[in-house]
Parts: C-alpha cells; sequence; structure tokens
C-alpha cells in the first residue's frame, strides 16, 4: 500500500465548505480512481490548513497524476 498527502491552506471561515467539497466531489472522484483505497483529511486548530492522506494499492496509482485537484475553498 502507498500514501500520498497534500497539505491545503484553506480561506478564512471556509471549514464547513471544505468538508463539503471533501465529501461531495473529492471522495466521489477519488473512488473513481484506479487503486484507491481511502482518504483522511484533518484541519488544523482554527481553520486555516487542512492535511489529507489517500491510500492507494500501487505506487503508480498514488501519482499526483491520479489524484484529483481540489478546486479553492
Amino acid at each position: 500500500m502507498f500514501a500520498r498527502s497534500i497539505s491545503i491552506h484553506l480561506k478564512p471561515n471556509s471549514v464547513a465548505n471544505f468538508t463539503q467539497l471533501i465529501e461531495k466531489e473529492t471522495l466521489p472522484t477519488l473512488r473513481k480512481q484506479k487503486g484507491f483505497r481511502d482518504e483522511m483529511t484533518f484541519v488544523a486548530p482554527g481553520g486555516a490548513e487542512a492535511f489529507g492522506i489517500s491510500l492507494w494499492d500501487q505506487k503508480e496509482n498514488a501519482a499526483p497524476t491520479a489524484a484529483m485537484h481540489i478546486r479553492a475553498c
């Protein structure tokens, strides 16, 4: 299993929007990707930053081109 991490700077007061984006757009898209296994997202206290870890079955499937780019929140 392979992991890919991403760090995201959030706009002020956008945690609710970010959470909805992850649940309604990002996760459904990742689930369609070859080799995707799971994803965990963490938001720092204060909501200024988020950190995500996606799990993949093979290294090539975990490459940045296999993941969706998250639009700005």
